[in-house]
Order: structure tokens, then C-alpha cells, then sequence
């Protein structure tokens, strides 16, 4: 019967298995109560009545049987403990029907000595019925799932392991985030706290473990789960941007979801090539993927200057009150491949980070217009953009923080843009912008932080701007004293011999 084999439909009809599971549940129990309160003289109630429970706890456990079988046909389950739950499953069915005919009048004159299995097989299936649901716990959340908060001293007296402390599975801050090894240290607590409960040795959803490093690199039913070099193509990156709503999207909905800053960190590793014994000094960082791995040891997610971490604050932007963002623009931009977060709970102020689509283009770019008021912290460093970009970036009107490093922009886009008036950092690293862009800058009133290294600019455009705006800072270069300051910091700042690779 193609039914009982793996297809869209098995699927389909198994996914009702943990519906199911609890009528047969509910009904075994409350026959089991029935019998006690008649016995004990505590209550008055029918023969009938207990008998129309169990007929259909019967057929509730035998339903529940049946769909649970297909369920299982999807695999992602350790098993031997499968096995144990799906035969402890087939006997609480058998037991709920023995129960049902020996108490029914239809057959208990027809079988001899039934009655006196009546009481057996009714004790059997409630206990049963415990025994399979701790099992079925164990299986869709994990092993000891229905005794993992154990109080105590009942763990000592059951011989159980101290329980461990609250938030012992949180991901902790790193002292040292440079010398940190970047699987061990950094990667690998993500994919613990947010991914390896449901992909485990007792729960492997997808035939995916990701609880050991060589099941990690071997994937699951549909392959690998990332291409070294190539984070937005692999698959761990695509599933976590899909809509909340998409069942492909992990974690699946009502699961803590991992943060942005968690998605551009395992992002960021997989474009180094995956690495599993390296620590984080030892890969590329840009100034995209410095405020996610600053937010590991605790400090501000803020890229750019610690004088722009202690303003933002007081930023006016902060305050305005501006619409709900339109769900469908939001919508495309995900599409896209761009992360799209409020800054803050509550708040309808985004923050754009293309830091998944290095191939971003100045069309894909447009897409931002319809959000003009809502984006105020824009992040498109190290993508294909050019000066068109500008005119849709000119129109954020409530900018604050704009990234433009590692681009193609020109002293054309600092003309365009040079009028936003919320506009406080900009970021220019290793771009083709000279003095006279960065004097267009002397008209703004807002900015209070500039990054130039790298690009056209010189130290005399830097000391002119300076001269008219000079409560402004300017970075323009790196020196070794900068670098230190950066790695006590959390941060890895490239040097100028680097860049000269880029």
C-alpha cells in the first residue's frame, strides 16, 4: 500500500500523530479513574460508560499507532529508541482493546475467563501509556526530556546526575575573542544552542547530526549543509533567512531563533572555508562581521569608533516615531538575501545588513525606498554596489549609520548623500572617494565619525576637513597601537599591508 510507504501523504497524515497520541491518552487514564471511583464506592457510573471509553481509546490507540508509523517513515529518529516506542505504542493499543472486550456485553459472555483480564490489561495500558509517552518525549525533544528538571532531593534518591545551572547551555561571553578558536569557541556554542537539540545521536531531523564535527561536514538527507567558501550558497545560512513562516526555515517556528549577529558569524565562517582549527586572528574580518564577533565578548555591536557606541544614545533619531514597516517591502528584501531587524524591541527603526549577498547590486538596492523612514542603520560594505546606489541611499531621510566599504562609490555618492540629516557615521574603507568628496562632508551637521583608509583620500583632505568640522573624528590609517587597542577590544582591525592585497 503506497500509503505505508514513505510519500508526501505518509507525511502528511503522520504529522497528526502527536494530535492523535492524546486521545487514547485521555480516555485509558479517565477509564482507568472510573474503575478506581466505582470500586472505591466514590462514584456512581454506568458499566456502559466505562466500556464506551475504552472502545474508543482503542481506536484512538490504534489510530495513533497507524500515524505514528508514518511519521516515522520520515527517519531523523535514533533507532532503537523508536523501536521501543513504536512497540510499547502497538501494546497499549492491544491492551485498550483486551480491556474493551472484556468489559463488553457483546463479547464477555462469548469468551470465557474474559472478565479476569479486564483489570490486567486496563493496569498494563495505563502504565504503558506513561512509559510510551516519556519515549515519545525523549524522541521529538531529546533524550531524558520529561526528566530533565528532575527537582531535588528527588535526583539523589533516584540516582540521578546534579542538575546542571540554569543557563549552563546559554551562549557565554569570550574573554579573548581574537584568540579565540573560532569552531570550538565561536561557532560550535551557536550551533549547541540553537541547532543541536533537534539534530542530535537521539533526534537527528533530516538523518543531520550536527553534535559532532564529522557528521557536521557529512549533512544530512539532502547533502552538506555548507560549502566551504560560500556561506550564502550553503544551506545552513539559506534555511535560517527563509520566512519564519516557510517550513524549511530552522529553527522552526516556536524554537529560539538565532540573532542576525549569529547568522552573520556563521556566515562569515563559512566563507573562510569552514575552519576547525583556527582561532579568529587568524581569518579575514571586515568591518561587516567586527560588530558580531564584538558582541561575543559582551561589548557593543556597534561597528566603527567606541566614540560612536557612547553618542548613539543620544542620537534624535533614536526618538522619531515613524510607521510600521510595510510588510511586503520588508518581505522583498529578505527575498534578496538582506537581513532585516528592528534595532530594538518594539521598534519600527531597522537596521539593513547585506552581509549574506556580497553580489548586491545597485537595482537590488531600490528595494530599500519603500522603507525611507524606517532604515536608519544601513550596512552594505563588501558588495557590488556603485554610485547609482546613491540615489535610492540619498532618499533614506532618516540614515544615522551608512557602510559603504570595500565598494565601487565615488565622490559622486558622497555629493548625493552629503544632505541626510541624521547622517552620523560613514564608513568609505577601500574606496575610490579623494579629498574633494570628503570636503562636500564640511556642509554636514550631523556626522561625528568618518572612515577613509585605504581610499583616495590624503592627510591634507583629511586636515582641511578637519579645520572646517573639528570636532569630527577621521580614521585614515591604522598605526600598531590602534591594532592593540582593536584586539583588547574584541576587534580585528586590517592592517595596511593587507589591504594592499585586497
Amino acid at each position: 500500500m503506497i500509503l505505508l510507504q514513505a510519500s508526501d501523504w505518509a507525511a502528511f497524515i503522520g504529522r497528526f500523530h502527536p494530535v492523535l497520541v492524546h486521545l487514547p491518552i485521555g480516555f485509558l487514564i479517565l477509564a482507568g479513574l472510573l474503575e478506581i471511583g466505582r470500586l472505591t464506592n466514590k462514584i456512581e457510573v454506568k458499566e456502559s460508560t466505562i466500556t464506551f471509553v475504552l472502545f474508543w481509546s482503542a481506536i484512538g490507540a490504534t489510530v495513533s499507532c497507524l500515524a505514528g508509523y508514518l511519521l516515522s517513515l520520515g527517519g531523523g529518529y535514533e533507532v532503537e529508541l523508536l523501536d521501543e516506542h513504536k512497540w510499547q505504542g502497538i501494546w497499549v493499543a492491544v491492551a485498550a482493546w483486551v480491556a474493551w472486550m472484556a468489559k463488553s456485553e457483546l463479547l464477555v459472555n462469548k469468551i470465557p475467563f474474559s472478565s479476569l483480564l479486564y483489570l490486567p490489561a486496563l493496569t498494563v495500558g495505563a502504565v504503558l501509556t506513561m512509559v510510551a509517552g516519556h519515549h515519545g518525549g525523549s524522541l521529538t525533544h531529546g533524550e531524558g526530556y520529561l526528566t530533565q528538571e528532575t527537582p531535588e532531593p528527588f535526583r539523589g534518591w533516584l540516582g540521578m546526575e546534579p542538575k546542571a545551572e540554569k543557563g549552563s547551555d546559554e551562549i557565554k561571553p569570550i574573554t579573548d575573542v581574537n584568540n579565540a578558536m573560532v569552531f570550538q569557541e565561536v561557532v560550535n556554542p551557536i550551533l549547541k544552542a540553537r541547532c543541536v537539540q533537534c539534530h542530535n545521536a537521539n533526534k537527528s531531523k533530516g538523518d543531520l547530526r550536527m553534535d559532532q564535527i564529522e557528521l557536521l561536514k557529512k549533512g544530512g538527507e539532502n547533502g552538506p549543509i555548507f560549502v566551504a567558501g560560500q556561506g550564502s550558497e550553503s544551506e545552513l545560512i539559506k534555511r535560517c533567512l527563509l520566512p519564519l513562516e516557510d517550513e524549511n526555515h530552522m529553527p522552526p517556528k516556536g524554537k529560539t531563533q538565532l540573532s542576525d549577529n549569529q547568522i552573520a558569524i556563521l556566515s562569515w565562517w563559512i566563507d573562510q572555508g569552514a575552519p576547525f582549527d583556527k582561532k579568529v586572528a587568524e581569518l579575514k574580518t571586515t568591518d561587516a562581521i567586527k560588530p558580531a564577533l564584538a558582541s561575543l565578548s559582551g561589548s557593543s555591536p556597534s561597528v566603527g569608533s567606541s566614540q560612536l557606541t557612547t553618542t548613539a544614545k543620544e542620537s534624535p533619531v533614536l526618538s522619531l516615531k515613524v510607521p510600521t514597516p510595510d510588510a511586503k517591502a520588508v518581505e522583498a528584501l529578505k527575498k534578496a538575501g538582506l537581513l532585516v531587524m528592528p534595532i530594538a524591541n518594539e521598534s519600527n527603526l531597522l537596521e539593513i545588513n547585506s552581509v549574506n549577498i556580497s553580489t548586491l547590486t545597485d537595482t537590488q538596492v531600490a528595494l530599500l525606498e519603500p522603507l525611507k523612514e524606517q532604515i536608519i542603520w544601513l550596512k552594505l560594505g563588501d558588495t557590488k554596489i556603485s554610485d547609482q546606489a546613491a540615489t535610492t541611499i540619498a532618499k533614506l531621510k532618516n540614515l544615522q549609520k551608512l557602510h559603504l566599504e570595500n565598494t565601487a562609490v565615488t565622490d559622486a555618492t558622497i555629493r548625493q548623500i552629503k544632505a541626510l540629516p541624521y547622517l552620523e557615521y560613514l564608513n568609505l574603507v577601500n574606496t575610490q572617494v579623494t579629498d574633494a568628496g570628503i570636503k562636500e562632508l564640511a556642509s554636514s551637521k550631523s556626522l561625528m565619525s568618518l572612515h577613509v583608509w585605504q581610499s583616495k583620500v590624503t592627510e591634507g583632505g583629511v586636515a582641511a576637513l578637519k579645520q572646517a568640522k573639528p570636532n569630527l573624528e577621521v580614521t585614515i590609517g591604522i598605526n600598531e597601537q590602534q591594532i592593540a587597542e582593536f584586539i583588547k577590544a574584541g576587534e580585528t582591525a586590517p592592517k595596511p599591508e593587507e589591504g594592499k592585497k585586497k
